[in-house]
């Protein structure tokens, strides 16, 4: 639990402003020593602004910044290194040919004679680092070669390396496993014990409730309010976030299936190694129904996805959509033009081109067809005028056509991809992890979405490793386990049955 007494830092009245939108408006914000403070928002909410001020990288255009209680201004990272403040962001900054000890002492390296690089000294410093604060890593490893997990321990030890003694976890949990994720709250945990203040910048509502002792809500770049952990409620927090009422759950009603759009039958799929991923798959999905894959990450849902979608070949079996089967070597384009849309779970890769414009991503299926093209030549205004439609009737905030993909908050990138895939009035829509690294807010939107297609007579196939989603979203559940099908259930299946076929494992009968 938290110090109560003083603050080690204080962020007092921070405005940011962008052309055409404030992203941070007078906001107030207190850490105090060997506390977890989480600062809560939907994506766009002005948190990374913050943070990204607090550490240097960006100038407010008001406020100040109190450290210890002294009044400082940083122009760099660096400044604020040198105040004992350190910055763990999403996307981590390594350099995968080094090893794990060479990334971390990169700028601050130890030298023996006065000049020659003191490796050995540099690994066993790391070494008693790692040791003291559970960050398990082998500082003679190669970034390239250690997981996701590992990655993020180094980025947390390079700050540790350099003195902080207040660290900011930008989503930390995003590119982790739920077990990476229970094994980054432990290290929290031990963080905080050894007097370290932890800033936990997310718009996950458990994980706020599991680690944090106060938490800031932010939304629209104003701080609406900080509230204790005691007391506190996802309801709540929701609430706060987005300013009204959040469905948790999701509200629909029975599914009405007509005819089969896609027939999947004895499917087997290859990965770059020839091994076996997807082994004699077979299900289908009718119009009217949302069928959702469950399972643990790495049991063939994403070359099952690819194999559909023709990013990756049919080595045996067929794709049947709308009746017209597909087997062997099938391209994106023949499996667009049959009818399928594919939202995929990686919106970054293989959803959006960032350095392109709105107007531009949600033609990339169409381009070349009228009415945005015709004999060769394309019409950039019906782009525009058709993005612009999108925009609105999505929802899509934080730019117009003519903005760049990059530009958008995760969540509004995500509506993006959703907005072509679903304008295209495709026969089977397929949703590989469509809610991934969005906030509730997000991802009610998302989830009502994928209803409204369902009840439209669209076949939806869903692919998610979260299990709250699988169980509030589908009509009927296939379980995959080491590429095959070991059990399909009806809605309402229960929780328990469902993740012990995820493991591998059955129910015993009684």
């Amino acid at each position: 639990m938290a110090d109560e007494s003083g603050s080690v830092l204080e962020l007092q009245g921070i405005t940011k402003r962008y052309p055409g939108i404030v992203a941070d408006d007078h906001v107030d914000f207190d850490l105090r020593r060997g506390e977890v403070h989480a600062l809560l928002g939907e994506n766009g909410a002005g948190k990374s602004t913050l943070m990204n001020i607090l550490y240097g990288l960006t100038k407010p255009d008001e406020g100040e910044i109190l450290v210890g209680g002294k009044h400082v201004s940083f122009s760099s990272a660096k400044d604020a290194i040198e105040s004992g403040i350190g910055m763990v962001h999403q996307h981590f900054m390594l350099i995968p040919v080094m090893t794990v000890a060479e990334n971390i002492v990169l700028g601050v390296e130890p030298v023996r004679d006065g000049v020659l690089l003191d490796e050995r000294g540099a690994e066993e410093r790391v070494r008693e680092l790692s040791q003291q604060f559970g960050l398990a890593v082998d500082p003679t490893a190669l970034v390239s070669s250690i997981t996701v997990g590992q990655q993020q321990r180094v980025e947390i030890l390079k700050a540790l390396y350099r003195g902080a003694e207040i660290l900011i976890l930008d989503e930390p949990t995003a590119v982790l496993t739920p077990q990476e994720a229970g094994e980054l709250f432990a290290i929290v945990r031990s963080l905080q014990a050894d007097g370290k203040s932890i800033i936990f910048i997310t718009h996950k509502l458990n994980e706020v409730l599991e680690i944090a002792d106060r938490i800031t809500v932010l939304r629209r770049g104003k701080r609406i309010d900080t509230v204790s952990r005691q007391g506190a409620t996802e309801e709540g927090l929701a609430r706060m976030m987005v300013g009204r009422e959040v469905l948790l759950r999701v509200d629909k009603a029975p599914a009405s299936p007509t005819d089969v759009a896609l027939d999947v039958k004895d499917l087997e799929v290859v990965d770059e190694r020839d091994l076996e991923k997807v082994r004699g798959v077979s299900f289908s999905v009718r119009r009217g129904e949302i069928v959702a894959i469950a399972g643990v990450d790495g049991n063939g849902q994403t070359e099952l996805v690819e194999a559909i979608t023709g990013l990756r070949r049919i080595a045996s079996g067929t794709v049947a959509v709308g009746g017209r089967a597909f087997e062997g070597h099938v391209t994106p384009r023949m499996m667009i033009d049959a009818g399928i849309g594919h939202i995929p779970e990686d919106r970054h890769r293989r959803g959006l081109v960032l350095e392109f414009n709105l107007a531009e991503n949600i033609a990339l299926h169409d381009y070349d067809k009228p009415p945005d093209s015709k004999r060769g030549w394309l019409y950039p205004a019906r782009l525009v005028q058709r993005a612009a439609r999108l925009i609105k009737e999505f929802d899509i905030r934080g730019g117009g056509p003519l903005t760049l993909a990059r530009a958008l908050s995760g969540g509004n990138q995500q509506k993006v991809v959703v907005a072509r895939e679903v304008a295209r009035n495709p026969v089977v829509l397929i949703a590989a992890q469509p809610t991934r690294g969005l906030d509730v807010g997000a991802i009610e939107y998302v989830h009502r979405r994928l209803v409204a297609e369902r009840d439209a007579g669209r076949a939806i196939l869903l692919v998610s490793l979260e299990l709250d989603e699988v169980l509030s979203l589908a009509d009927r559940i296939l379980v995959m386990y080491e590429g095959r099908i070991v059990g399909e259930h009806a809605a309402g299946a229960g929780e328990e049955e469902i993740g012990l076929e995820m493991l591998g494992g059955r129910k015993e009968a009684a």
